[in-house]
C-alpha cells in the first residue's frame, strides 16, 4: 500500500467526493490542511470574510447542488462562528462539512490559546461532530462525514482536527482502491403504500403537502405524475416552494401563518385527508395545531423516522425517501384506478385561486412592498435563482413571490439567520453561474454580513441584491406591539426622499460593486434592468434598494381577514373561527396588519 501525507489523503477525499469550492479562513492551527489543499487542481478556496459567512455560502452551494458544502476555519472562535451556520443547516436538512482546526491534543485540558470544545458546542447543532485523535483515521473520517450528511435527512457535520493530529506521519492511503461510501435510500413498504392510496382515492377533497423534501430528494417529478394522474392539488411548504410550478392548475397555494395564500389557508380548511411528504409540520405553518388538524385525516411520509409522530401522530406513517415514496404511490395508483379528471375540487381551486388574492398593483409613494414583488414576478423569468432570509421581506416574498422550478427559492426557514442572504448568493452563483441569482434582502439583515459582497467582488461573481428598505425593524416592531413596547433603532430617516443612516448604495460602491436607490414604484423595473445588465457586465454584485412604506406590515394570523383588498362572493365559506378570508390559526402574538 503506497504511503502518503495524511492532509494530501483528506484533499484527495475532498476531490474525489465532489467538492469543487471550499469557503474559509486560514488560521495557525488548520495549515497543515491548508497547505495540501494549495496543490489541489480541483477544488478552488474562497477566503470569506467571516466563517459564518463561510458556512452559509456552502449552504448556498449545498441546496442548488444536492451536495455537500464545505467551510473551513481555525482553532477557537472560527469555530463558534460557525455554530449559525451549523444550526441553519441543521434546521433545513442542508449537507455542509464544517472543517475546525484545533490544538495540539496535548494541551486540550491545559485552557491553551483558542483551544475550545468546539465538539461538544457543535453536537446539538450537527448530524455528527467528532474530534480526530489519530491521524490514521482521517480519509476515513472524511468518507464517513459525506455518507453521514448525504444519508436519511440530510444535514451538516464538522471535523475537529488536532494541530499535531494533521502533523501526524505519513500513512498508507492508495486513492485508487478508495471511493465513496454507499448508503441506502429507504423504499416504502408497500402495504402502506396501498393504505395511502385507497385513503388518498376514497377522499373528496383530498390535497399533498409538498414539504423541503421533495425538493432534496429531487422528485419534483414525481409529485406532478402522482398529482396529475389522481387529479390531487399540491399545497407546498415555504421549503418545498418550486415543488410544483406555481401557474399549474393543481397548485394549491401556501399554508401558514406568515408565508401564505387566502386561497391556500381556505382550500386546507375545507380538504378531508392531507398526504404530507418530507415536511415536518413547522409553527409558522401549522399555527395551532387543533384548527390545523381538524377533522381531516394525516398521511406523513418522511426518510427519517423519528420525524414521523414528532408534532403530531398521523393516521398513517410511512418512512421513505421521498423520489421512492412517490414513484410507487403513482404507481399504485395506476394499477387500482384509471385518470382520473379534474372535478368539483379542482375546480374549486381554480376558482379561489382567481378571486381569494391580495391586490400588488399599488402606485402609492411611499412604494407599498407588494408592488416590489409584483414587479420582480414580471421582470425575472423562471430560470432566475431567488436567495432569501427572515423578516418581512421573506414573508412578503412567500406571499407574493411565484416560483416555478425546485432548487429556484432558497430560503433559510427553520433557524432564519440574519445576514445569510449574500453569502447564500455567493455559494447559489457559484453553482450555477449560468444562472441570474437574486437576494432579495432587508436592510438590517443585509448589515449583519454585507462584509461578504467583497468576496463577491474578488472573485468577479455577479448577482442582483433587491433590498426591501423601511428603516424601521418592521418584523420586531410588529411583533413589540402585543407586548406594549417599542424600542427605537437609532437610524436616521430623512423620509422617501433621502436615506437610512447606513448608506447601502456607498457601502456597495466602497467595496467595489454597485448600487442604486429607487423611492417610486414606476422606477423599479428600470433599476432591476439597470442592476442584471451592469452586475454581469462588471462582473459585480448590484444593489437595488427600494425604500418602501415604513410602518408596513405582513398579513398574519387574524390580520388575513381584515385585508379587504379581496371581498368573497355570497356564497364563499367561512373558514374556521368565524371569519372569511382563510385564516387557519393565529399564534399568540399575531397582529393586525396595516397594509
Amino acid at each position: 500500500m503506497p504511503r502518503m501525507n495524511a492532509m494530501d489523503a483528506v484533499v484527495r477525499v475532498l476531490e474525489d467526493e465532489g467538492v469543487r469550492y471550499a469557503f474559509g479562513i486560514p488560521g495557525a492551527a488548520i495549515l497543515p490542511l491548508y497547505q495540501a489543499l494549495s496543490t489541489s487542481q480541483r477544488i478552488e478556496h474562497i477566503v470569506v470574510r467571516h466563517e459564518e459567512g463561510g458556512t452559509h455560502a456552502a449552504d448556498g452551494w449545498a441546496r442548488i447542488t444536492g451536495e455537500p458544502g464545505i467551510c473551513i476555519g481555525t482553532s477557537g472562535p472560527a469555530g463558534t462562528n460557525m455554530i449559525t451556520g451549523l444550526y441553519t443547516a441543521l434546521a433545513d436538512s442542508i449537507p455542509i462539512i464544517c472543517i475546525t482546526g484545533q490544538a495540539a491534543t496535548g494541551v486540550l485540558h491545559r485552557e491553551s490559546f483558542q483551544a475550545v470544545d468546539i465538539v461538544e458546542i457543535a453536537r446539538p447543532v450537527t448530524k455528527w461532530a467528532v474530534q480526530v485523535r489519530e491521524t490514521a483515521q482521517l480519509p476515513w473520517v472524511f468518507r464517513q462525514a459525506f455518507r453521514v450528511a448525504r444519508q436519511g435527512r440530510p444535514g451538516p457535520v464538522l471535523i475537529d482536527l488536532p494541530i499535531d493530529v494533521q502533523q501526524g506521519p505519513e500513512i498508507e492511503y492508495d486513492p485508487l482502491v478508495d471511493g465513496r461510501l454507499p448508503f441506502d435510500r429507504p423504499a416504502p413498504n408497500g402495504e402502506a403504500v396501498a393504505a395511502a392510496v385507497a385513503m388518498l382515492l376514497s377522499a373528496e377533497r383530498p390535497l399533498i403537502l409538498a414539504g423541503g423534501g421533495v425538493v432534496i430528494a429531487d422528485a419534483a417529478e414525481q409529485l406532478r405524475e402522482l398529482a396529475e394522474y389522481a387529479q390531487v392539488p399540491v399545497t407546498p411548504t415555504l421549503m418545498g416552494k418550486g415543488a410544483i410550478p406555481e401557474d399549474h392548475p393543481l397548485y394549491a397555494g401556501m399554508v401558514g401563518i406568515q408565508t401564505t395564500h387566502r386561497f391556500a389557508n381556505q382550500l386546507f380548511l375545507e380538504s378531508d385527508v392531507v398526504l404530507a411528504i418530507g415536511a415536518r409540520f413547522g409553527d409558522r405553518h401549522t399555527g395551532e395545531l387543533h384548527t390545523y388538524r381538524g377533522d381531516r385525516k394525516f398521511i406523513h411520509i418522511d426518510v427519517d423516522p423519528l420525524q414521523i409522530g414528532r408534532v403530531f401522530a398521523p393516521d398513517l406513517g410511512i418512512v421513505a425517501d421521498a423520489k421512492l415514496a412517490l414513484a410507487a404511490l403513482a404507481q399504485r395508483a395506476r394499477r387500482v384506478t384509471p385518470p382520473r379528471d379534474a372535478g368539483d375540487w379542482v375546480e374549486r381551486v381554480g376558482r379561489l385561486r382567481a378571486t381569494m388574492t391580495r391586490r400588488t398593483d399599488f402606485d402609492d409613494v411611499p412604494i407599498k412592498p407588494p408592488r416590489v414583488y409584483r414587479e420582480l414576478n414580471a421582470f425575472f423569468g423562471p430560470d432566475t435563482i431567488f436567495v432569501t432570509a427572515i423578516g418581512l421581506y421573506q414573508i412578503w416574498s412567500g406571499q407574493f413571490q411565484t416560483t416555478q422550478r425546485p432548487r429556484h427559492y432558497l430560503c433559510c426557514g427553520q433557524a432564519g439567520p440574519l445576514g445569510w442572504e449574500v453569502p447564500a448568493c455567493i455559494g447559489a452563483k457559484l453553482a450555477r453561474p449560468e444562472q441570474t441569482v437574486v437576494g432579495v434582502v432587508g436592510d438590517y439583515s443585509f448589515q449583519f454580513l454585507m462584509e461578504e459582497v467583497a468576496v463577491a467582488v474578488q472573485h468577479r461573481l455577479p448577482f442582483v441584491l433587491v433590498m426591501v428598505n423601511n428603516a424601521y425593524l418592521g418584523l420586531i416592531r410588529q411583533a413589540q406591539i402585543a407586548y406594549e413596547m417599542n424600542f427605537e433603532v437609532d437610524i436616521e430617516y430623512e423620509g422617501r426622499g433621502g436615506h437610512p443612516g447606513v448608506d447601502h448604495v456607498a457601502v456597495m460602491e466602497a467595496m467595489g460593486a454597485v448600487g442604486r436607490r429607487v423611492t417610486h414604484p414606476g422606477e423599479i423595473a428600470g433599476a432591476l434592468a439597470w442592476a442584471v445588465e451592469t452586475s454581469e457586465r462588471r462582473r459585480v454584485p448590484a444593489l437595488v434598494e427600494i425604500m418602501v412604506e415604513r410602518e408596513a406590515n405582513a398579513a398574519m394570523g387574524p390580520a388575513l381577514d381584515r385585508i379587504r383588498e379581496w371581498e368573497p362572493l355570497d356564497d364563499e365559506p367561512v373558514s374556521a373561527g368565524g371569519s372569511r378570508g382563510g385564516q387557519i390559526a393565529s399564534p399568540p402574538h399575531a397582529l393586525a396588519s396595516s397594509t
